[in-house]
This record gives structure tokens, C-alpha cells and sequence, in this order.
């Protein structure tokens, strides 16, 4: 527990000091694998979730690593929970994303436009930007792609965020087939830097990792427990009925969004 924020530790106060405890090393633990081994690091919010589904930051673990490893339709499941349980926005990015994973550029774009969108700090616009150049590329809409990017302020163009900006546009130019303007674009940027900005792990020691299998999670706070799974199934049934709203190709997206690759938002999940 020592190594989650106060914050989150906050959060977590209002179970039971064992329930807390086990959460707080799922949490943990999830957050030393996201980069090195998201699949096993998507375990552990599931095991976190089947202890604390109703807690925010528990959701948004399992929100984010099932982003990572392409589940996007049950990304945006979770992180719009999130949003209702805590009214935070922070993550539109990612849904934005998610919804161009799935196929979906044009609701991409329709939360980009949002009245949530304004909301977001500099950094938060500056990543909705970048996915919403992609869902412009993924449309077809070249010029309106690079233009996007064109009204980032220069303030917001700095350091890994900066080179963020740079990759997207050399992907906006690929997908309009302008690659020898893309190539010239990256030509004096050291490849490294660009890895680290884009969020791609550097080689590290092995992570040691526990058995993510509760053998007593659903005796943990029972009431909770049942109360999660009441929340749960509003969360599925509004996924449902906007999917029935969706056009039929949402419902192929939705089925193979788990081979789908994790991209980060305007990386390459969805730069081209």
C-alpha cells in the first residue's frame, strides 16, 4: 500500500483494511507490468476489480490496461464508469482512441468536439488533438488531419509531448502518401527520444509478479461485491443499447478488439 498515492489510498479507505491491502498490491502490481507485460498487468485489475468494482481508481486501472491490450470496446466501458462515478473527463483521449480502435473515427471525433473536451488541461487537449488527426487520416481527410495538428499552441509542442506532435504529423503525411515529407519530418530526431515520447518500454530487469488468483475474492466484502455486479450489468446493458444504435461494422470492430494492438492515444493505433 506503501507505494500507491495518498490519493488512491484515500480512495480505497472506505473498505475493509484486508479487502484494501489486497487491492492496493493488484493495483501495484498492475502498474509495474503496464509497459512491460500488459496482459499480465490487465490480470491484476481483474482480480482488483472482482474486490472493489465500485472504487474509481480500481475501474480506471481496468479501464486503462484493457486499452493497452486492444479490449477497447470494454475500455470504454470502464472508463466511462469512471466518469460517472467520479465526474472526471481526463481520460477522453483514450476513448476517443478506443473508439477509433474500433472502427469508429467519427465518434472519435465527436467527443473531440465535446463540451468534455474543454475541460482537459493543456496536455489532455494536446492528446485529444493528436487522436483526432488520426480519425481525420482514418477518413480520409488528409489536409484536415495535418490541420488539427497545425492548432496545437507552440506552447503545447515541448518535450515528449512535442515529439508526440511531430510523430503524429509524419503519420498524418504517410497516410496521405507524402512519405518522403514524413521520412525528412523524423530525419533529426534520435529514434530513441521518439520510442521513450511514444511510450514504448526500454529494456529492463525481469519484474517479479505474484499469482493474480484470489482463492477468497468472493467472500471479500460481499455486499460491495453484489452491488458491483448490479453496476456492472448497467454498464453492459448501456453498452448494448448504444451498439444497437451503432452502424453493423461497430459490431465486427467490437469483435476482434482484443487482437487489435494497444496503441497510445494518436500513436499508431491509430496515427495511420
Amino acid at each position: 500500500m506503501g507505494q500507491l498515492s495518498r490519493d488512491v489510498r484515500g480512495r480505497l479507505r472506505g473498505l475493509t483494511k484486508e479487502n484494501a491491502e489486497r487491492i492496493g498490491l493488484h493495483l501495484v502490481m498492475a502498474g509495474r507490468l503496464l509497459e512491460v507485460d500488459p496482459e499480465r498487468a490487465y490480470e491484476h485489475t481483474q482480480a482488483a476489480v472482482r474486490r472493489g468494482g465500485r472504487v474509481d481508481v480500481v475501474r480506471e486501472a481496468a479501464g486503462i490496461a484493457a486499452y493497452r491490450t486492444g479490449r477497447f470496446a470494454e475500455a470504454l466501458r470502464e472508463l466511462r464508469t469512471v466518469r460517472r462515478l467520479n465526474g472526471s473527463s481526463e481520460h477522453l483521449p483514450l476513448m476517443a482512441d478506443a473508439e477509433r480502435g474500433l472502427g469508429r473515427p467519427e465518434r472519435a471525433l465527436a467527443l473531440a468536439s465535446s463540451e468534455e473536451a474543454r475541460t482537459l488541461d493543456a496536455e489532455g487537449r494536446t492528446e485529444l488533438a493528436i487522436v483526432a488527426s488520426g480519425a481525420r487520416s482514418d477518413l480520409g481527410e488528409h489536409d484536415a488531419a495535418l490541420a488539427v495538428l497545425d492548432r496545437i499552441p507552440a506552447a503545447e509542442r515541448r518535450g515528449d509531448l512535442g515529439l508526440r506532435v511531430l510523430q503524429a504529423r509524419a503519420a498524418a503525411l504517410e497516410a496521405a502518401g507524402r512519405e518522403e515529407e514524413a521520412a525528412r519530418l523524423l530525419a533529426g530526431v534520435d529514434p530513441a527520444e521518439l520510442a521513450r515520447a511514444s511510450g514504448v518500454p526500454e529494456q529492463s530487469d525481469d519484474v517479479v509478479v505474484y499469482d493474480t488468483y484470489d482463492e477468497d475474492a468472493v467472500d471479500a466484502d460481499d455486499a460491495d461485491d453484489a452491488d458491483d455486479a448490479v453496476a456492472v450489468g448497467v454498464d453492459d446493458d448501456g453498452e448494448r443499447a448504444e451498439a444497437e444504435d451503432a452502424a453493423g461494422s461497430d459490431v465486427a470492430g467490437s469483435d476482434t478488439d482484443r487482437t487489435e494492438q494497444a496503441k497510445e492515444p494518436g500513436t499508431d493505433a491509430g496515427q495511420a
